[in-house]
């Protein structure tokens, strides 16, 4: 009765079996894996927030396919503020969240059967969008030495006849690398000499730890498409608020434009009120931001700090995002040691096969947790590990 797209294995994992298990115990948790930035204490301006969604202009329907144009300028002037990059606002589609952004980059890319480069270790989600849109995904490594690199040598192993373009996630969930001026080069140039299309997940860019990063929004080497929102750059993922802005050779960007504004006019534009928001919504970003890196800054300052008093563990270089990668001893598989670690301590991690690691030994942290539950957490994880 049921397409074979939605042939997933539909019952809980064992660690959410583990996580249930404890939670009925009483035991409190301590959350190492937390996403969720309206849940980890910030101090959100709830008024402004509220009255942002009350415009009048909610009461009129003006179905414009790639958004109302008062909302893309708005997104114009993030770029233009944020990252000292101009995009025209005919270049933006507003969508609700990237992952509708990637069903129309993959419905405008790919026919059935298609492939698409993507890279290894990376976030989970892809292999359910390729799969509700009929696209096969090929990996690439991400290899580290000294820090995260592309493996470039490995594209023309993946490259085929039925290669229609590269994801590229700036910066990487949940390695925390960006990728770097030559790979930027060297991206462009593989695309340019296989006529494929670069797609840009660019959601976490404003959180860099140190690094000077360039966002791809407006780059024009290569047929680009660039996705972010208000999930991580305001951290309201409930308001549903993304985009896509493509760039690159006229010709290319043209046809791809008025492709995606079909898609974009059969699916009919997001909600009015969060579009007349929009511009109030990206102007609270400052504010949200500052806690959020400060999140960021000490937990991976408390990290290091117990890190130091012990030598079974190492921290792997992490240069922006929400997450840092442990790399641990190989005792028995990661989930077996995270269930172990979750009904020992009351600590829950994310085991790096979660993210497509490809062999054991690796723990995935969430750094934007309370500063005090990271702290706690954080002891017990390494008591347990040693």
């Amino acid at each position: 009765m049921f397409s074979e797209r939605t042939s997933w294995k539909l019952g809980p994992n064992r660690l959410f079996q583990a996580l249930e298990e404890v939670r009925v115990g009483g035991a409190r948790i301590f959350d190492l894996t937390a996403s969720n930035p309206t849940r980890v204490g910030l101090d959100y301006p709830a008024g402004a927030i509220l009255d942002s969604l009350a415009s009048p202009g909610s009461l009129d329907y003006d179905p414009q396919a790639k958004g109302l144009l008062e909302a893309r300028r708005a997104v114009a002037g993030y770029y233009a503020q944020q990252h000292g990059i101009s995009v025209d606002p005919e270049h933006i589609i507003l969508t609700t969240g990237t992952s509708e952004g990637y069903s129309y980059i993959f419905r405008l890319l790919c026919n059935a059967g298609d492939e698409l480069l993507v890279p290894k270790p990376s976030y989970p989600l892809f292999e359910f969008l390729a799969d509700l849109q009929d696209v096969k995904l090929v990996p690439y490594p991400l290899l580290y030495d000294h820090g995260w690199q592309i493996d470039f040598p490995s594209f023309e192993d993946a490259v085929t006849d039925k290669t229609r373009g590269v994801v590229l996630v700036h910066p990487n969930n949940p390695t925390g690398s960006f990728a770097k001026e030559q790979e930027r080069e060297q991206l462009n140039e593989f695309c340019s000499a296989h006529q494929l299309a670069l797609a840009v997940d660019e959601v976490f860019l404003d959180y860099s730890l140190g690094t000077t990063v360039r966002s791809f929004a407006g780059n024009d080497k290569a047929l680009s498409f660039t996705l972010s929102g208000l999930s991580k750059i305001s951290a309201l993922p409930q308001m549903k608020v993304a985009w896509v802005i493509t760039s690159g050779p006229d010709l290319q960007k043209t046809e791809a434009l008025a492709r995606l504004e079909v898609i974009a006019d059969t699916y009919l534009s997001m909600n009015a009120p969060i579009q007349w928001a929009i511009p109030a919504l990206l102007g609270e970003r400052t504010h949200i931001q500052r806690q959020l890196l400060s999140h960021l800054q000490k937990n991976l300052a408390e990290l290091d700090r117990q890190l130091a008093l012990q030598s079974s563990c190492q921290r792997l270089i992490v240069e922006g995002g929400w997450y840092a990668v442990l790399r641990v001893p190989v005792t028995r598989s990661d989930e077996d040691l995270t269930i172990e670690l979750l009904r020992q301590q009351s600590v829950l991690v994310h085991p790096g096969h979660f993210y497509d690691f490809p062999q054991e030994g690796f723990m995935i942290l969430s750094l934007i947790s309370a500063p005090d539950e990271f702290a706690e957490g954080i002891r017990r994880m390494l008591h347990f590990l040693r």
